[in-house]
């Protein structure tokens, strides 16, 4: 495909994404089995600027002036992408399947300059009704905070330490990818991340991946993990173990000793745990699927820590999928915040005297983190709030910039919160809780 028949095939996926409300994944995949001629080249291409255009929303609509799909992907190309007006405007010129040539409110768009005074929701990349969550949250730091949420994510491998080493693992990955030692722990590796037109290899191709060496987790993710330390030789509770991800990390914590039970509310979630588990040699994991009273009523009050990855709004993921930023909306904030009381509430039961909690999420709005936290300490006066950089520290897993990264985030009851512009992680918030003994 030449540039102006991507550029328009851009346009049109993305008003499938805007207007239909189909995520990117699915709405892409039905372009490419509707256009077969297109190649894995070409949907790449197409599929990067359309990330892109949705990562910019706020921004380009501002700039452009409207926030059409064609407004913004002439916007991102011009902003993001740095293809000015006239080089579109002459890879439009004679093509049959070009978009319509550029009007003078278009190239006007595509070389006007965001100003200072600019509604924060342009500046920080976000929907206008989170501009106070942003304000409250990082103050003056909002713009910032949110337009780092706007950029493209790196990729990042966990060092499976049940079958490997670190120093093995990084030489077994940079045969095959580019690829560098974590800067925050010495158990992580980075994938940067690649020019949006082209298409990057996946990171489970890999020998090393295939051979349970290294697992595809995010940074932030992996730090979450860390803050149950120590845990060695303990009973543990993953009480949202969804897919399995964090529940392997705890298991290599655990250096495959002890007891580690998983569970999830949505039990068909779990179905992708079991090869996960066989690959990354885990041998102390105990699956638990069905009711919650069932599966784990033998559990109650006997858990020496009960991790809980709550289900959120995923804001702290917009980078990796920015569709999601704009369905948001605020009755499905408060439907997470009602969740995230209950999940809350009821793991505790399952913390013996003297236990911990760790409570994360994934992402940014104090609604759903610090709010969160203080609602259950004010209903749970057996509970206190611990310093997550302790049970970090006793991880033996950060690096010497790690630790002055991490502690640098540390905030109220000595919860972490991880941002992209902070940590170059994720968004996740991860707060320490622990039951009178």
């Amino acid at each position: 495909m030449r540039d102006a028949g991507r550029i328009a095939a851009a346009i049109e996926v993305l008003d499938t994404v805007l207007n239909r409300h189909q995520p990117v994944k699915e709405a892409m995949r039905d372009w490419g089995k509707a256009n077969r001629y297109a190649g894995s080249g070409d949907r790449a291409w197409i599929s990067g600027l359309v990330l892109d255009s949705l990562r910019r929303k706020a921004s380009v609509s501002h700039l452009m002036g409207a926030d059409t799909p064609r407004a913004l992907v002439l916007g991102t190309l011009a902003h993001e992408w740095e293809t000015g007006p006239d080089v579109v405007a002459a890879i439009f010129e004679g093509d049959e399947h070009a978009p319509e040539a550029l009007t003078a409110a278009e190239r006007a768009g595509m070389t006007a300059t965001l100003p200072d005074d600019a509604p924060l929701s342009a500046r920080a990349e976000i929907p206008e009704w989170l501009e106070a969550s942003f304000e409250r949250g990082f103050g003056a730091d909002a713009a910032l905070e949110g337009a780092s949420m706007a950029g493209r994510a790196p990729v990042d491998l966990r060092v499976n330490a049940l079958k490997t080493d670190p120093e093995k693992a990084i030489s077994a990955v940079r045969a095959q990818i580019n690829a560098e030692p974590s800067a925050l722990l010495t158990t992580a590796i980075r994938i940067p991340g690649n020019d949006p037109r082209a298409k990057s290899p996946p990171a489970d191709s890999i020998p090393a991946y295939g051979k349970g060496w290294v697992e595809v987790q995010d940074i932030g993710s992996q730090i979450a993990a860390l803050a149950a330390a120590p845990v060695a030789g303990l009973q543990v509770l993953d009480f949202c173990a969804g897919a399995g991800g964090k529940t392997l990390s705890l298991s290599a914590l655990m250096n495959n000793t002890g007891q580690l039970y998983a569970w999830d509310f949505d039990w068909r979630r779990l179905r992708a745990i079991w090869p996960r588990l066989e690959r990354a040699g885990v041998r102390n994991v105990q699956v638990r699927a069905g009711k919650e009273a069932e599966a784990l009523g033998d559990l109650t009050g006997k858990m020496d820590m009960v991790f809980i990855d709550a289900p959120c709004t995923g804001s702290g993921t917009w980078r990796r999928r920015p569709d999601t930023k704009w369905r948001l909306k605020e009755k499905a904030l408060a439907t997470r915040i009602s969740q995230q009381d209950e999940v809350l509430a009821k793991a505790a039961k399952y913390v013996r005297p003297g236990g911990r909690m760790v409570y994360v999420t994934c992402s940014v709005l104090p609604e759903e983190n610090g709010d969160r936290v203080d609602v259950f300490l004010k209903n749970n006066p057996d509970f206190r709030a611990v310093p997550v950089m302790d049970a970090l520290a006793a991880s033996g897993q950060l690096t010497e910039e790690g630790a002055l990264t991490l502690a640098a985030c540390a905030g109220a009851h000595g919860a972490l919160q991880l941002t992209p512009a902070r940590t170059g992680t994720d968004g996740f918030y991860v707060c320490g809780l622990e039951r009178a003994g």
